[in-house]
């Protein structure tokens, strides 16, 4: 019932992990398809990626472009967008599986979607901090960014326009048109590696995500927020 898109560039060291995490729900039934969409890696991300039988797409570097090509090769009729450092919980597809027999039994498919908990692969205050703050501006402003995974049916997703090829902020400009009243948040977990934070400085790298989300809702063209995103 359900097609994992998984958007890489340069992900070899992460991918495996991501992909372990989707055999559980492989062998249950619940996920027959697995998209890798690819911005032009040059390391083993492709092999990695045709070695455990995804299907593989190339699009225009950018998670916008990419994720919105890996959607147009989805088979099944319902999708799920997934970072390609982000390793869901053990039994997630449980979950999700019941997600969506509750949306189809109740003809709400074309009304709802849903996200994980955010969590880092991190131990420390910043990583807990980081936490925290996630989850006030999901209670707050129903902001999911798209590390928490976006499970949502394909009719839904091609009704609200789909990824728009933008370079940054994709996930939040889908997720608002969602809306609020169309989120729904899932007890399981995505666990997102913290390498970028621990390579750059946890405050520095939060500090730059808040001033890029600002510039966004600011009207700022997204050409330039990536810039100031790096």
């Amino acid at each position: 019932m359900l097609t994992v898109v998984i958007p890489t560039l340069e992900s070899e060291r992460t991918l495996v992990g991501t992909l372990a995490t989707l055999i559980p729900a492989a062998v249950a039934g619940v996920v027959s398809q697995v998209v890798v969409s690819d911005g032009g890696s040059r390391d083993d991300t492709l092999a990695i990626a045709d070695e455990l039988g995804c299907d593989i797409v190339s699009a225009p570097r950018g998670r916008g472009s990419q994720l919105a090509e890996g959607a147009r090769a989805a088979r099944q009729p319902w999708i799920l967008f997934l970072h390609s450092d982000t390793r869901l919980d053990e039994g997630w597809h449980r979950e999700a599986a019941s997600f969506i027999e509750r949306l189809e039994s109740r003809n709400e498919a074309d009304r709802r979607a849903a996200v994980f908990g955010f969590v880092l692969d991190d131990y420390g205050f910043s990583a807990r901090l980081l936490e925290a703050i996630v989850r006030v501006r999901c209670a707050l402003f129903a902001l999911p960014y798209g590390d928490q995974g976006l499970l949502i049916s394909r009719r839904h997703y091609e009704r609200l326009g789909g990824f728009k090829s933008i370079p940054l902020m994709e996930d939040v400009d889908l997720v608002r048109r969602i809306g609020r009243r169309g989120l729904v948040y899932l007890r399981a977990r995505a666990v997102t590696s913290a390498a970028r934070y621990r390579r750059e400085g946890y405050l520095r790298r939060m500090a730059r995500n808040a001033g890029c989300l600002t510039l966004f809702f600011l009207r700022v063209p997204p050409r330039l927020i990536a810039r100031v995103y790096g």
